[in-house]
This record gives C-alpha cells, structure tokens and sequence, in this order.
C-alpha cells in the first residue's frame, strides 16, 4: 500500500476562508501527498468556492448547516484511507509526522487513536495538555508506542477509521470545546488503545480572539455531559463537584449548569455506564490530577 493510500487529512472549517486556505498552502509545502478532504461546516463567507479554485486536487463537501465537531465524522466517513489525520484550518503537521503516524498504527494493530505533541503559537510552545499526556498514570502492554492516555486535541490527532467509526465518532450535540473527551472513553470501553506519541507533531496557530465565554461553558457543560453519559452515580457525583469547582469553571456555573440542562433529554436515552476497568482508569487520572482533569478547551 502506497503512502497516499494508508493516510488521509481531514479538515473541517466554518467561515474562515483565509485561514483554511493558509493551512492548505502549508499542507501542500509538505510535498508528502497526502489526500486532504475539507469539510466545509455550513459556511457563508465563500470558503467551498475559494478551496475549490485555489486547491482543486482537495476533495470537497458543503454542509448547508454547522455540525460542529461531528463535521468531521462525515470527513471520515467518506475517507478511504485506513488511517485519518485530524486538522483545523488553524493547524498543520510537521514534516515526515504523519509518515511516522502511519507507521506507529501499521505496527500496532490495538491502537485506536495516537495523540501528538502539539506545539502552538509562533514560538511553537507545547501545549499544556502535553504535559498532562506524558505523565498519564495508566498501564498497557509493553508493544504500546506511547503512555496510554484518556484525552487528546483534535487538532493533534490521529485515528485508525475502523475504531472511529466503530464507537460513532464525535458526538452530534457536543459542537467544539471539549468533545474529545467521550470518544477517547468510548474507544477504551471498545478495546482501542488511545497512546500519546510526542514524535509526531502537529503545529497549533490559533488565531487571536476575544471570548465570550460560550466555547468554555461549552467545554464545561461537555464534561458533565461526558460524566452523565457514561461514569456510575458515585464517581458522576464527584465529577460533577470537580468539573464546576475548577478554575475554568470560575464565574459561568450558573450558564454551564443552565447549557448543560438545556436540551439534556438524549442523557438518559443514551447513558451507557463504561465497564470497571474503564472506569478504574477515569478514577486513577483523577486521583493523579487531584479531581482537576477538566482540560482546556480542546481547540482542535
């Protein structure tokens, strides 16, 4: 199987057209030709005319609405690769990475999902949750190509699309802020190794922007919903404590707990109690991180 053949990269964007196409322009300086699919996520701003006439050799699909992180399910749904690479239009991969990402998955057949070290902003700073990645507390075989971990950035990701659409992918209601956090658990419950491998390294460039505050209550009511959806009444309880007593949280409980009721019908439709050793792994990166493991917002 060629290279071009074992890997595609996968983007989704919305209404930032010079942005997709500066990560498009960075992807073919690679030269490595690897396949690209943008999924343009209900864009209005010209985005699927630009990508078509500056980049043609990219497989395209309009959204005519934002399906937010689930984007990018479609993206892997229409992949042909066994193996897809997750991008933002804010994002790139090193050079040789995704040859090496390929590698690692060819050679380990359990793994479902490799995080990379993700460096950000002009002076390529490894992103806080890289530290938390290499120090994960959970044990694995020894073949393992990294620590095992229970998160990731999307933006840094790499999938084996078996696994990944195997447990459904992003979830539909989740949109971007914290989405990663439930298909890693859902990928554990099925057997799929999720590893932090800081060799392949993916490039971070966001933007600089004011918030609103709406992407981090996102990211919070994610959580609870993740805890909600799959962790048995005990340890949700204690989730939920920590989720909204941590510094993230500070100052948008009330629009976290309001976000998080709103449109909650599908949680006891969809709960799903993780098995034992799923949830003996939660509890032993909780124990690590004294209760705190909820993240930054996951900007990719």
């Amino acid at each position: 199987m060629t290279d071009a053949k074992r890997l595609e990269i996968v983007i989704t964007s919305r209404d930032r057209r010079s942005r997709l196409l500066a990560t498009l322009a960075r992807l073919d300086a690679l030269g490595e030709g690897w396949p690209v699919t943008v999924v343009d996520d209900g864009s209005v701003d010209g985005t699927a005319a630009a990508v078509a006439s500056a980049h043609p050799e990219v497989t395209l699909f309009r959204l005519d609405a934002s399906r937010g992180a689930a984007a990018r399910n479609l993206g892997v749904r229409w992949a042909r690769a066994p193996y897809v690479a997750f991008c933002d239009d804010d994002s790139c991969w090193a050079p040789g990475a995704l040859a090496r990402a390929a590698g690692i998955l060819d050679d380990a057949p359990t793994v479902g999902a490799l995080a990379a070290r993700v460096l950000t902003g002009r002076r390529r700073q490894p992103d806080p949750i890289c530290e938390q990645l290499a120090a994960s507390s959970l044990s694995g075989c020894t073949a393992l190509p990294g620590p095992r971990v229970l998160g990731f950035l999307a933006c840094g990701a790499v999938v084996r699309r078996q696994a990944f659409l195997e447990v459904g992918g992003f979830h539909p209601r989740f949109g971007i802020g914290g989405e990663e956090e439930l298909l890693a658990i859902d990928l554990a419950v099925q057997g799929w190794w999720c590893c932090y491998v800081p060799e392949v390294v993916a490039i971070h460039e966001p933007a600089p922007r004011t918030s609103s505050g709406a992407r981090e209550v996102r990211q919070i009511r994610n959580a609870l919903w993740t805890a909600v959806l799959r962790r048995p009444p005990r340890p949700l309880v204690r989730r939920g404590v920590d989720v909204l007593a941590s510094p993230a949280a500070k100052g948008r409980r009330g629009a976290a707990l309001a976000a998080t009721l709103r449109g909650a019908g599908f949680l006891l439709t969809e709960r799903r109690v993780v098995p034992a050793h799923v949830e003996a792994d939660l509890e032993r990166l909780e124990h690590r991180s004294g209760g705190a493991r909820l993240k930054r917002p996951g900007r990719g």
